[in-house]
């Protein structure tokens, strides 16, 4: 794993490189633009403002981290009654997308919710006929994951990437955020996590029925890697696949025409079946290392052991003898 860093108002580069595939376990895309801040102006309200008797005006904004003199950009905040109502629920008061917004509210206790990405947090404020003004600190960053095989760039639409909260003793491992795709970029509260990235192949239809929980082309070439989030920092990661595309063919001689029908089963060492394929030349994404090919037809058995060298597409040959 080979980690690259760069200072900058809100970025830091993580590179992540690759690992043993063979040793690796494994809702809508985010739109959201990279974290931003901008320096404040000067704190509202106007000296002299006067709030009208019976309301009072509520000033937020957001910072990262420790950080109190930048404001952060793409916050969502809402506002709630603080008191519950009768379905149970905290009404809704007011809402904006504004850097720093300000609301004119009826005297009473509220409750500030400010979303960015995944992370969130809340804040009890108290109207009463004054200006209150609120600077809230998130904890919280960016990740944007792309992918390569060798050192080219994977097609967004060949790759899987999840990510992770990794098990801790008093917490199992969670899901939260799937079927992300490279670029992609998605808010995080601050934390290590784990990302998971499975190489998609081209050769199989994706709709085809999924197999627990995969898609039908998913290889076995999944990259696993751990990154930290900081507060106020863009983390970019890269994950270096190491496959090829092998394409098999069952020949009476080496270099003879490829016999039809044939029925190819790819194992693992350990026996595991990687996928099953019939026909003259079907072919399969398998991650670097060693398989057994077994081939069929008309009967007979037919085995190899083979070789996968990373980012070397190639056909083998299986001798019908």
């Amino acid at each position: 794993m080979t980690f690259r860093s760069a200072a900058a108002l809100l970025c830091a580069a993580l590179v992540l490189g690759s690992a043993d595939a063979r040793a690796q376990q494994a809702g809508p895309r985010p739109q959201a633009a990279p974290p931003t801040t901008v320096s404040p102006g000067p704190l509202r309200p106007a000296p002299g403002t006067v709030p009208m008797p019976g309301s009072g005006r509520l000033f937020i904004s957001a910072t990262f981290g420790g950080s109190a003199t930048t404001l952060v950009s793409g916050v969502r905040w809402r506002i709630f009654q603080a008191r519950v109502e009768g379905n149970g629920q905290h009404g809704l008061v007011a809402e904006s997308n504004e850097l720093a917004p300000s609301f004119t509210l009826p005297d009473g206790d509220y409750i500030v919710h400010a979303s960015y990405g995944l992370a969130a947090v809340t804040r009890r404020v108290v109207i009463a006929s004054n200006n209150v003004n609120e600077r809230i600190p998130l904890n919280a960053g960016a990740l944007k994951i792309s992918g390569k095989l060798g050192e080219a760039d994977i097609q967004p639409v060949r790759l899987k990437i999840d990510i992770y909260v990794p098990e801790r003793p008093d917490q199992r491992e969670k899901l939260v955020a799937a079927n992300l795709k490279p670029d992609d970029l998605i808010r995080l509260p601050e934390g290590t996590y784990r990302i998971v990235s499975t190489y998609l192949d081209a050769n199989v239809s994706p709709s085809a029925p999924t197999v627990a929980g995969l898609p039908a082309n998913a290889t076995n070439s999944v990259i696993n890697a751990e990154v930290r989030i900081e507060p106020g920092k863009l983390t970019e990661a890269i994950v270096r696949h190491r496959a090829s595309n092998i394409t098999l063919k069952l020949v009476n001689v080496a270099g003879g025409e490829a016999l039809a029908n044939t029925s190819f089963t790819v194992l693992t060492p350990g026996g595991d079946v990687i996928r099953e394929m019939i026909g003259a030349f079907p072919s399969l994404v398998l991650a670097e290392g060693e398989y057994t090919v077994i081939a069929r037809r008309d009967g007979r058995t037919h085995q190899i052991t083979l070789k996968v060298p990373a980012n070397s597409d190639r056909e083998v040959e299986v001798m019908a003898n």
